[in-house]
């Protein structure tokens, strides 16, 4: 894992859009995982600018991590609407490019196989975006006694509920349920970026980094992978 060290989340969200845009210069028909939350938000900002002086996302595909189960792609909290105003609206991406599990799918667990298939189908993802929940949860797998492999349909932890109810007027209206790349779809990515950004997420940094390999803390995954950049800022770090 290399480790870029960075002063605060303004530098962070810079150097992660300067290495998605690597990628994407790269090589323009890129497929890119992408990920939700506040921490990337800074991120997209930037790769918009980077749109507007030339950056050409036109040849790009995109796959998100996750979608809440029960939201409708045009409410305002789910990922879909979260990913066309930070994202997708503003750059040059074919809108049948970008995709995002069905939410309002009738059968949630055919809705993952489908998923798990299309991702397949583009010859897996290039470089996947991911951040960090403060239990350890990637996309939405939550920690357990297993890993869980392919795209699954997951019911949150109170926690992981707890910490997204701030996008909602309550913890009650905050969805039980989400679709979720599964461990061995995100393992499957040829580079991974790691973006993780504040003090509230260093000791949970520190598990996944340095300790165990456990499914009790599903980002400790990631050390067994051959390709992975985290960048993070002094705040995130402080516990390594």
């Amino acid at each position: 894992m290399r480790i870029i060290r960075t002063k605060d989340y303004a530098e962070a969200s810079a150097v992660a859009a300067e290495l998605m845009a690597a990628q994407i210069t790269l090589k323009p028909d890129s497929v890119i995982g992408l990920a939700t939350g506040s921490t990337p938000c800074g991120m997209y900002a930037n790769l918009v600018e980077k749109c507007k002086n030339g950056l050409d996302f036109s040849a790009v595909t995109t796959v998100n991590l996750d979608e809440y189960v029960g939201l409708p792609a045009e409410h305002e909290q789910s990922y879909r609407k979260f990913m066309n105003t930070n994202l997708f609206d503003h750059v040059n991406i074919k809108p049948e490019n970008t995709h995002l599990p069905n939410g309002m799918a009738e059968d949630p667990e055919a809705e993952c196989v489908r998923y798990e298939a299309l991702i397949n189908s583009l010859g897996g993802v290039d470089m996947q975006l991911l951040g960090i929940g403060h239990n350890g949860h990637i996309g939405f797998n939550e920690p357990s006694d297993r890993f869980v492999c392919d795209t699954n349909c997951i019911t949150l932890t109170a926690r992981t509920i707890e910490a997204n109810s701030r996008f909602f007027s309550s913890a009650d209206e905050v969805p039980k349920r989400a679709l979720s790349m599964g461990i061995r779809t995100i393992l499957r990515a040829k580079r991974i970026l790691l973006l993780i950004t504040g003090t509230d997420k260093a000791e949970i940094l520190k598990k996944a980094v340095y300790g165990p390999v456990t499914p009790e803390v599903p980002a400790s995954i990631l050390q067994m992978h051959p390709d992975v950049t985290l960048v993070a800022d002094a705040d995130a770090l402080s516990a390594l």
